[in-house]
């Protein structure tokens, strides 16, 4: 019993990252309005400005928590993360000026990069055969938390726009403590590797990370599924109400039984494709899956028929456990680390450039002048970027050349 105290450590440490993102989206919008004295408009700009910036730094500094894991060990960051994440969120309680609650962003995004370190952690303690499923929960973990997060902080709103930051420095605090007492180190003295700061960097991790053989491929890859994926989050509020008047309680269902059925696929049936089909043909098979199915979802004209395929659109979530267990086993023990901020950055980059590019998309087809209107056309563009992803990984070998027991 007592050995499973640190991995249920590193998920409540993941679903408490996500909760985070979601937590104060509710709030966000009565607080900046009160520390700005601004109307709605205006706040909604600073809110896109505090959103990007929380993107920004994850995207700067996944690598460089990643690679001090892999010099200095995975307990120390995680539990110098998780105790500054506590703090940040007080200051961001009692912020009473936008740039106290931007600083309190920039922090939060720096911390909230843990996610790296956590699933640096869970390669080290996990057998070659085990590692994507394992890397599978983590992320129904962070799907978790990001259905958690919106919910609870709705609810705690009703005590005022400051009482999510109060609950989520509690929770930050509490697991802390937990932490202190239950993880262990498992970086060894043989798997430390020196930190250089030309490698703690999204270009430099990039340069060592794509010099593994056969992982440069699957890193172009994984990017192109990233961004494809995040149509859904990007639009899907725009899209459901344009085309099926949907109204935002609505809305908030029809996520929440994504995000349940993402959870679900993640955390539990990649096991079972797994077995079935090895690491290789997940990939493979689950890429063409997700192109069809966001190519259905373009078409799609009836809400009814759409919310009944939600779920089966997240049983496309298999790849990114699958390709990062691939890439996992190709890179050596004191490269996990790096390898995890990597990926890190990458998905911090489909959270800038995916919600920009596919708005666009959908403002252009759903324009009174449009000469074609089409509010699923972002999701056409998305299954274009993610049958590049399967030309990438169907065509470059790489994922032949890595040990895959199929």
């Amino acid at each position: 019993m007592r050995r499973n105290l640190p991995l249920t450590f590193i998920l409540v440490t993941v679903v408490l990252d996500a909760m985070g993102i979601g937590l104060i989206l509710p709030v966000m919008p009565d607080l900046i309005m009160e520390v700005r004295g601004a109307d709605i408009s205006q706040a909604a700009i600073w809110g896109g400005i505090l959103s990007a910036i929380y993107a920004v730094m994850q995207f700067l500094f996944s690598p460089t928590l990643g690679n001090l894991s892999d010099r200095f060990g995975r307990r120390p960051i995680l539990l110098i993360s998780t105790a500054i994440m506590a703090i940040d969120y007080v200051i961001m309680a009692v912020a009473g000026t936008i740039w106290l609650l931007l600083f309190g962003r920039v922090v939060a995004g720096i911390t909230g990069a843990t996610q790296a370190t956590a699933s640096a952690f869970m390669a080290d303690i996990s057998r070659p055969e085990e590692k994507a499923q394992n890397f599978g929960l983590i992320s129904a973990m962070f799907g978790v938390g990001f259905i958690l997060g919106p919910v609870i902080g709705g609810l705690l709103a009703e005590f005022g726009p400051r009482a999510p930051f109060w609950a989520a420095a509690a929770l930050a605090a509490l697991n802390f403590a937990f932490g202190y007492f239950v993880l262990p180190e498992t970086v060894t003295e043989e798997k430390r590797r020196p930190f250089e700061w030309r490698r703690a960097n999204p270009v430099g991790g990039l340069k060592y990370i794509g010099a593994i053989p056969g992982v440069g491929a699957l890193l172009a890859v994984f990017f192109f599924y990233q961004v494809a994926n995040m149509v859904y989050p990007a639009i899907w509020a725009y899209y459901t109400a344009a085309s099926f008047g949907w109204s935002p309680g609505m809305i908030g269902v029809s996520l929440a039984v994504y995000g349940v059925a993402m959870a679900i696929t993640q955390g539990l049936l990649i096991r079972v494709v797994i077995r079935a089909l090895g690491e290789r043909k997940t990939v493979w098979f689950g890429l063409i899956y997700n192109a069809c199915t966001l190519s259905i979802i373009a078409f799609i004209s009836n809400g009814w028929v759409l919310l009944a395929m939600t779920p089966l659109a997240a049983l496309g979530a298999v790849v990114a456990p699958a390709i990062t267990g691939l890439m996992s086993r190709a890179a050596s023990d004191d490269q996990q680390g790096e390898l995890q901020g990597v990926l890190a950055s990458i998905n911090a980059i489909g959270m800038i450039a995916a919600p920009i590019v596919f708005t666009q998309v959908f403002a252009v087809f759903t324009a009174t002048d449009a000469t074609i209107f089409l509010p699923g056309a972002a999701y056409l563009l998305a299954a274009v970027l993610m049958l590049t992803g399967w030309v990438i990984y169907a065509s470059s070998g790489a994922h032949s050349r890595l040990s895959q027991k199929v």
